[in-house]
């Protein structure tokens, strides 16, 4: 793309649901996280994100978007209906909606990018943790 950034586009195990992130960020650049909540441990989940970039998630086939909360329910998981991968995660604060994406949805940069970085937010206070995520979590540009 002519202005640096590049599209990466990322979809579950069967194809049924996905994104596109653009960033200007080269995959080796790219914070990879390692969250230990139980969710993000069983699932594999390693995720990304760039505050300058934007995402968008997207569904093939309808109805097979799943959203699952847990905790204190402020972030919808993202999960395929059909073959139960996991493949994002989205919030809303103050009518902006932010996301994240799980890199292993991505083949084509799985061996540019860095080692993951583990991650324990369990401490935080649920107006930390959405500052936080307002802060290095990617805009989300509806379709």
């Amino acid at each position: 793309m002519s202005d640096g950034v590049t599209e990466h586009e990322g979809t579950c195990h069967c194809g049924a649901i996905g994104f596109v992130y653009r960033t200007a960020l080269e995959p080796h650049e790219w914070p990879v996280r390692a969250c230990q909540c139980t969710f993000c441990r069983r699932h594999g989940g390693l995720s990304t994100s760039d505050p300058r970039g934007s995402l968008r998630f997207f569904e093939h086939a309808q109805g097979a978007l799943n959203r699952y909360r847990f905790g204190r329910k402020t972030t919808d998981f993202l999960i395929c209906g059909r073959c139960g991968a996991y493949i994002g995660a989205t919030m809303e604060s103050d009518g902006k909606r932010f996301g994240i994406i799980n890199v292993r949805a991505l083949q084509s940069v799985l061996d540019r990018l860095p080692d993951p970085q583990p991650m324990h937010y369990e401490n935080e206070a649920a107006g930390e943790r959405v500052a936080r995520r307002e802060a290095r979590w990617t805009p989300i540009s509806l379709p």
